[in-house]
């Protein structure tokens, strides 16, 4: 083979690769592209580290996107073969609990992969074509209406693409800072004096400004015990969702004990952050201690996150392992620190429920209000919700015996 033979497929094969890393979800383009078939042209492309360390420095954009780059190198320039390479990521994702978990990204490697040999077989011209129906206007009104707990996995993807898709805007509320405005209704003394000495001290103007509007923190306590570990990691990726849209979003978990997920679930990309969630937190799908984590809260972390009235969502069923121990003093406390503070119980998805057990007999005085949280439809009526101006200060469970 000729050298303008190997450089052509050199190129091809940098290009499949490129096609292969976008598939998986990093953000290659023609630049990067470009700039790695220039890479190779000024190395030793026989030595394979040479290889990997160039065109990792040209294609990538992320540090969060480092290991899934590596799986992607590793596998693709061993075996061309696109469908080896899925059945290989397929066999590290299916590993028993007992050996090591699969790096991030794995399923999306080799659904990438899948997709690539897929997309190479040419279309039977013979084959009748059909309509694509899924996500028509009633296709998504009974996606929207299904319980997460009764979707199967297709349905629970599709439902957590949506979930992406949500933007949470809360109701903005007035601070003690302020901004500069030209028809403001206050004036800035300091500004004023400070623009009049360009001026030899004489005041010509006064300098306007009005109160800072923005939104307040948004404080999430979220059950992952057995009887909601279903519900919450669907939630998880309206919260990703969430903290990757806004500022001042504090997320913590619970089972057993309390564990702050904040800063991992601001790595954008939701395979990266759930890794790094499920490597602290050891009590997933375990018992429930609703009393003590909201103790711990209320001890070490209130202070800290519920200033400037922060809204607080409050995630759980209410079935407390320990029978409501200290749960009520510590609701009550959270009650007086927080501006709002929503219950969403997935339970209330049965029209028959009431609160008979002792954890939400004891959390129900203590919350603003008390809504499902059991499909996407409840899940953009909270956004509605959380979007207007909150109302007047009500206990629950009085506007629950209204309802009743």
């Amino acid at each position: 083979m000729t050298a303008p033979a190997q450089s052509g497929v050199l190129a091809a094969n940098i290009m499949h690769f490129a096609r292969l890393l976008r598939r998986a979800g990093l953000p290659v383009g023609p630049g990067e592209v470009i700039a790695a078939a220039q890479s190779l042209a000024l190395i030793d492309i026989s030595d394979r580290r040479i290889v990997h360390a160039a065109l990792r420095a040209v294609m990538l954009r992320r540090h969060e996107h480092t290991d899934l780059f590596d799986q992607a190198f590793s596998v693709f320039w061993r075996n061309p073969d696109a469908s080896k390479f899925a059945a290989l990521l397929a066999n590290m994702e299916g590993r028993t609990p007992a050996e090591e978990r699969a790096p991030p990204g794995t399923r999306r490697l080799a659904e990438a992969m899948a997709a690539t040999k897929s997309r190479e077989r040419p279309p039977d011209p013979d084959q009748p074509q059909q309509i694509d129906a899924v996500l028509t206007a009633s296709a998504q009104e009974r996606l929207d209406a299904l319980d997460f707990e009764a979707m199967s996995a297709a349905e629970i993807a599709e439902a957590k693409r949506a979930i992406t898709r949500l933007r949470l805007p809360l109701d903005e509320r007035r601070t003690r800072r302020t901004r500069p405005a030209a028809r403001g209704s206050r004036i800035d003394l300091k500004q004023t004096l400070h623009r009049s000495l360009r001026q030899s001290g004489e005041i010509f103007d006064m300098v306007r400004k009005i109160p800072l509007t923005r939104p307040p923190p948004l404080v999430v306590l979220c059950d992952i015990s057995g009887s909601m570990a279903r519900y919450a990691q669907i939630l998880l990726h309206f919260l990703h969702a969430v903290a990757n849209d806004r500022d001042r979003v504090t997320t913590f978990l619970f089972g057993t004990r309390l564990t702050n997920i904040t800063r991992q679930l601001e790595r954008r990309d939701p395979e990266i952050a759930f890794q790094r969630v499920a490597n602290i937190v050891p009590d997933w799908s375990g018992g429930t201690r609703i009393g003590e984590a909201l103790a711990e809260f209320n001890r070490h972390w209130s202070r800290r996150v519920l200033a400037q009235g922060a809204v607080v969502l409050l995630v759980t069923d209410g079935l407390d392992r320990d029978g409501a121990a200290g749960l009520a003093s510590n609701m009550a406390r959270l009650h007086r620190s927080s501006r709002r503070l929503i219950w969403l119980n997935p339970l209330l998805r049965y029209d028959g429920f009431a609160p008979k057990s002792q954890g939400a007999r004891a959390m129900l005085p203590h919350v603003d209000e008390f809504r499902p949280v059991h499909n996407l439809a409840s899940l953009r009526g909270l956004i509605t919700a959380l979007s207007t101006a909150a109302p007047p200060r009500l206990q629950a469970a009085t506007l629950w015996e209204e309802r009743r």
